[in-house]
């Protein structure tokens, strides 16, 4: 079984982070969600691997809890 990576592995997170603001800056929510709706198809199709999408979406479904399986 392949496990999901949740230890900090971005090169450089706070780069990833501004990015990530700029994005949705001037959006109104509806808008930013759809942004966000793309984006987690986006890079689940470039992950390819249904069981690591799976334990992501078991993870991001935990309202806040530790993210660490």
């Amino acid at each position: 079984m392949n496990k999901l990576t949740t230890t900090p592995n971005l090169s450089d997170p706070d780069g990833f982070y501004a990015q990530l603001l700029e994005l949705h800056e001037g959006r109104d929510k509806q808008t930013s969600d759809a942004i966000n709706a793309r984006l987690v198809l986006l890079l689940s199709n470039h992950i390819g691997d249904h069981e690591i999408i799976a334990q992501a979406f078991s993870i991001a479904g935990q309202n806040g809890k530790d993210p660490s399986p």
